[in-house]
């Protein structure tokens, strides 16, 4: 048997981007919005959903439970129908997409038990499940763990209980979880402690669509008086500040000139601040924001990520590229993941003066990177080293971009289309 190749990217780099990219809907918010459908057995019709292979994977979950999925990759308009009839999300998927485990609060909310495979392990660090766990068990449900699945039942196999829930720590997934699964339950539930992230926002104004009754998504106390059913409805996802975020460190990587359309500006308030410190001049016109860094030199910018509206962690890796070409000393502190840090021994083969200090990464910039072969750890890892690729003088090879099309759409005719030299070799 010939072995399996997974593909590349080889990129010439050293030119500057130039022109105009339209972002699309944010995979962090697709992904929680498909699996609330599981809520209702009325249809749904998406609008502005990524064709990424993480959207892909919920499709396939989604029909492993029971639902009928289309979806039409050219428009980004997905429709989701049926009721669900199994309750078990199985290994083979969940160990795919670590966000399957979000289909634990609305299998259970909507059937009165579930069984979700607990998720694999992650590159990037623990991400543990006891809170979605705690939170679950606050509304009423039974949990055991058995055979690799979480298994939940709702009191007396029907509905969940109002509960009020204090979360340990800060968790984007494990405060969608716990709203999906509040919607049906009997009763108030109160989530002290809940996550701001833009997506949030967005699954809960996709939920109000639906019929649930939310207040104070955006604020760290969330408030929803469960409902009888939930029913069909029409959303548009949210742009993905993530990407809009990759596509103008790119273009300030490589002093060009980039226009991020159909974006939403207010979700990158932070990391376009930061932006300016490094030099860039930013603009922003309704839903466009352009970063212009022609005949501009880099300024070093300390960054610290934060829960939103801090610095997002999933914008450190693209930043430090930015960091490793500044005329002077920075620094990078990671506070979200312990383990995010996998592409520094990358960058710095491509020439970057970079050191790990505890959680902290001291970046000596550095006037050009050189072509390199490189390797991806994660998907935002593999966000910076394509980056450093288009920066750098000569031809860089990135391997495993299979991580890469997990969370960024058409990536290759996206740079092309702003100059870049980018193809898929295997």
């Amino acid at each position: 048997m010939a072995p399996f190749k997974t593909a590349k990217f080889k990129i010439e780099g050293g030119k500057p981007l130039d022109g105009e990219v339209c972002i699309s809907g944010a995979k962090n918010a697709a992904l929680p919005i498909l699996l609330a459908t599981i809520l209702t057995k009325d249809e749904i019709v998406l609008h502005n959903v990524p064709d990424l292979a993480d959207v892909k994977t919920s499709f396939e979950l989604l029909k492993q439970l029971g639902k009928q999925c289309s979806y039409d990759k050219n428009l980004g308009t997905a429709v989701i129908s049926g009721c669900v009839t199994s309750k078990v999300a199985s290994y083979e998927l969940v160990k795919t997409m670590r966000a399957s485990i979000m289909a634990l609060g609305p299998l259970t909310a909507f059937l009165g038990e579930a069984a979700v495979s607990l998720p694999g392990g992650c590159a990037i660090g623990a991400r543990p499940v006891d809170l979605h766990i705690k939170g679950m068990k606050e509304l009423g449900a039974d949990i055991i763990l058995d055979d690799g699945y979480i298994k939940a039942v709702a009191p007396g196999s029907e509905r969940l209980k109002g509960g009020h829930i204090n979360m340990d720590k800060v968790s984007v997934t494990g405060t969608e979880n716990l709203m999906m699964a509040a919607t049906l339950a009997d009763g108030e539930t109160i989530i002290e402690n809940a996550a701001l992230e833009p997506e949030i926002v967005d699954l809960a104004k996709c939920l109000r669509a639906m019929g649930a009754k939310i207040k104070g998504d955006g604020t760290s106390r969330i408030c929803i008086e469960g409902v009888k059913e939930l029913h069909g409805c029409e959303h548009t996802v949210v742009a993905d500040r993530i990407e809009a975020g990759t596509y103008l460190i790119a273009g300030i990587a490589t002093h060009g000139i980039v226009r991020c359309v159909n974006t939403l500006p207010s979700t990158l308030d932070v990391l376009l601040q930061k932006l300016k410190q490094a030099n860039a001049i930013i603009e922003v016109d309704g839903t466009t924001i352009t970063a212009d860094m022609r005949n501009r030199r880099i300024l070093p910018v300390d960054i610290v990520t934060a829960p939103h509206p801090g610095f997002p962690t999933d914008m450190q890796a693209q930043f430090t590229v930015l960091n490793s070409l500044a005329d002077g000393v920075s620094s990078v502190t990671e506070t979200i993941f312990e383990n995010r840090f996998m592409h520094i021994a990358e960058l710095n083969r491509m020439g970057a003066h970079l050191e790990i200090r505890g959680n902290v990464v001291i970046c000596s910039g550095v006037k050009m990177l050189k072509g390199a072969q490189v390797m991806s750890s994660d998907l935002r890892a593999s966000a910076s080293l394509v980056i450093a690729g288009l920066a750098a003088e000569g031809t860089s090879i990135v391997d495993r971009i299979y991580h890469m099309d997990r969370g960024y759409e058409h990536i290759e005719a996206k740079i092309r289309n702003l100059g870049g030299t980018i193809e898929r070799i295997y």
